[in-house]
């Protein structure tokens, strides 16, 4: 509901003009910025949904390789030869600017460039599933990392989304609607107030005409005590017979002064 409060002046109507010019401004960037952000969450969405089924099915198939180690290598000899590992992963995590959300961005690297560091063990007393399933856990590790990424992406860009959209509505539906309001009852004030004031300029022009040109005793109605007879008064002039408060017989004349009607 709009403000009736609000001070009907030419000063507070270009206040909110300028205003309400401010809020549709802000009002289309930020449906912009709204329909960008969905566009870009879509396509991170479906990019999430291709990489977790991928990353799901390399820890299966790795979780499947080693089950088929465990069932061929005594338990012992399997914690032994994954007790200490030769590489070693560090990750960088880094930001960047997405329609003013800051996503992140995950890098990731070796203590070694060679790939054979990730056996830890001799392969003479292992065998040959546990190296696939450890080569199947080293080859799904990056997209586990961009899996995290995206998803971490995602929840960031809905929850802005939601921003954005909540503030979209309230200008949309409240700002918007309430500055347009108040700014036609200041208008329609104004309005009012010039045609009072035009009004106001009019009857005191008539009221100095009169003065100067004494348009009053020309039209003012003049009170006959003396007529006694219809046929003195000039043929063509118009009266009527009147009746005072006293219940004395008088007569309107109209289109006489004074001086006229003092002839008869």
């Amino acid at each position: 509901m709009a403000n009736t409060q609000v001070n009907p002046t030419r000063m507070e109507l270009t206040r909110l003009k300028k205003k309400l010019s401010t809020a549709m401004r802000g009002h289309k960037l930020l449906k912009d910025k709204r329909d960008e952000l969905m566009r870009q969450f879509l396509d991170m969405v479906r990019q999430n949904k291709a990489l977790r089924e991928k990353v799901e099915a390399g820890i299966h198939a790795a979780n499947k390789n080693f089950l088929l180690a465990r069932a061929a290598t005594d338990a012992q000899v399997l914690d032994v030869a994954l007790m200490a590992p030769k590489q070693e992963v560090f990750l960088e995590a880094s930001e960047r600017n997405v329609m003013s959300v800051e996503i992140p961005v995950f890098e990731y690297k070796t203590r070694t460039a060679d790939l054979n560091d990730i056996y830890s063990y001799g392969f003479a007393f292992t065998s040959a599933d546990l190296d696939d399933a450890v080569l199947s856990l080293s080859e799904v590790l990056p997209d586990m990392l961009k899996l995290a990424e995206i998803e971490k992406s995602c929840q960031l860009m809905a929850a802005e989304i939601e921003k954005t959209r909540r503030r979209v509505n309230a200008l949309e539906h409240v700002m918007i609607p309430d500055l347009q309001t108040n700014i036609k009852y200041i208008t329609m004030k104004l309005d009012e107030n010039e045609r009072s004031t035009q009004i106001r300029l009019m009857k005191v022009k008539d009221m100095m005409l009169g003065r100067a040109h004494h348009y009053s005793e020309r039209g003012r109605p003049v009170k006959i005590s003396r007529l006694t007879k219809q046929k003195d008064l000039p043929i063509g002039r118009s009266f009527l017979m009147i009746t005072t408060a006293q219940s004395n017989p008088s007569f309107l004349i109209t289109g006489y002064s004074s001086s006229e009607i003092k002839k008869f």
